[in-house]
């Protein structure tokens, strides 16, 4: 089993993370870390906690296992963690109920809530990972049936697949999987245009060390140390830094991280919605496209489980901009191929 244990006691992933804030907001940030300290473990928090998952939000979340997909790309079986399922239809909401959103809008003079992905200072990007990580312990549970119905021998996934952008969705479901090290952790960034275009939002693979909101992470930064323009299909994706414990899984060797263009990210949400029915976020379809690229070049009696962190409703506009009325008269939509995959 792999030996994993972070954040330290300051909120360092190795040499990242941290607490990079004003003085003004150092004695609130220990406050909360002190708070956090005590109710992460704290059995009447835990109940609370668990019961709004279990009747606010609907968890547990399925897992769906795409069968047609997984005919089509002719490898891996591949499995969906359906997080768009959640109320609200996103993975989000795991990290809100959590953090006292509705203790924050009575007493918003003297309470506070921060970004909701795993970024920014102590203790936050661990505080949102702990709160998201009921996405892979779910999984824990729901994959060894669920791979025994295909007869696979395996009882946890060979790949496990994620969208990074901050990285919350992605920390939720790799941090349960962190000590089975025969199971491998992908998260997909951003590629926009292309790695070499400049317009991408791929901090891992483009960016270098430095610290933005709070923490130190790998960012998208200029030779001055300016944070540079970022580009993505999907606004949530679109973020020019990185979770730092992202960074350190990836300094480690724990986890890969790799590019998905704009365009692979739009084909991957037609064609899930054409096989399966389901209409993934743009966010999420950067993942389903590198799974199902992956796919054909695994075995049958193999397995990939995709974090499908969203759905698409929201993004049914900006998809139907981008593609025209001509979409599906294009060649690559005719019973062909398409880069993702090919088409129904």
């Amino acid at each position: 089993m792999f030996e994993y244990s972070y954040p330290d006691a300051r909120g360092h992933f190795g040499p990242y993370g941290g607490s990079f804030a004003s003085e003004t907001l150092t004695h609130a940030l220990e406050e909360l870390s002190q708070a956090y300290a005590q109710y992460q473990n704290d059995p009447d928090f835990l109940a609370e906690f668990r019961y709004e998952l279990a009747h606010f939000v609907g968890r547990p979340s399925p897992v769906y296992h795409a069968a047609r997909m997984s005919q089509e790309m002719g490898g891996a079986q591949i499995y969906l963690k359906r997080e768009d399922l959640n109320h609200t239809g996103a993975h989000k909401i795991n990290n809100v109920i959590g953090q006292a959103m509705r203790d924050w809008v009575a007493n918003v003079d003297n309470t506070f809530y921060i970004i909701g992905t795993v970024a920014g200072p102590a203790p936050y990007p661990a505080m949102v990972r702990d709160f998201q990580s009921v996405i892979g312990t779910e999984c824990l549970t729901q994959m060894p049936e669920l791979l025994k119905q295909q007869h696979i021998a395996a009882e946890q996934p060979d790949v496990v697949v994620a969208c990074v952008g901050g990285g919350s969705n992605a920390m939720g479901i790799f941090y349960p999987y962190i000590p089975f090290e025969t199971t491998k952790l992908i998260g997909v960034e951003a590629a926009g245009e292309g790695l070499e275009s400049g317009k991408h939002s791929a901090s891992l693979q483009k960016g270098s060390s430095g610290v933005l909101h709070g923490n130190r992470t790998f960012i998208l930064q200029n030779e001055n140390g300016q944070i540079t323009e970022t580009h993505s299909i999907s606004a949530g994706l679109d973020y020019p830094g990185v979770g730092p414990e992202h960074a350190w899984l990836q300094e480690l060797g724990r986890a890969q991280y790799v590019g998905i263009t704009d365009q692979e990210a739009l084909e991957a949400f037609h064609y899930l919605c054409r096989t399966e029915g389901i209409i993934p976020a743009l966010e999420s379809s950067h993942a389903v496209a590198y799974a199902m690229k992956l796919a054909k070049t695994m075995r049958a009696d193999q397995s990939i489980l995709v974090s499908l962190s969203g759905r698409g409703d929201k993004d049914i506009g900006t998809v139907a901009d981008l593609t025209g009325g001509d979409y599906y008269d294009r060649p690559s939509m005719r019973g062909h191929t398409v880069k993702g995959g090919p088409a129904a």
